[in-house]
C-alpha cells in the first residue's frame, strides 16, 4: 500500500539553495558620465510625455455639466 521513498534523482538541486561560494563576483563597471547624463534625459523625457497627455488630454476627459446653448434647427423658426 505505501510505497518507499526513492531517492531523489536530482538531490544536487535541493542543495544549491544552501551553497555558498568564497568566490566574489567581479566588481561592476562605473557608469559614464554621458551613460548617466542619457539615463536622466531619457527619464525626463518620458515624464514630461506623460505629464503632457494629462494636460492635452484632460479637457477631452472633462464632462460639461449643462451645455451652455441648447441647438435648434433654423429652418423651424420660419414656419
Amino acid at each position: 500500500m505505501f510505497r518507499r521513498r526513492e531517492p531523489v534523482p536530482f538531490a544536487f538541486t535541493t542543495e544549491a539553495d544552501t551553497f555558498r561560494s568564497n568566490v566574489a563576483p567581479p566588481p561592476r563597471k562605473r557608469s559614464s558620465a554621458g551613460q548617466i547624463a542619457g539615463r536622466c534625459l531619457f527619464g525626463l523625457t518620458l515624464a514630461a510625455g506623460i505629464a503632457g497627455s494629462l494636460i492635452l488630454g484632460m479637457p477631452a476627459l472633462s464632462q460639461d455639466p449643462s451645455p451652455a446653448q441648447t441647438q435648434h434647427s433654423v429652418a423651424s423658426d420660419d414656419r
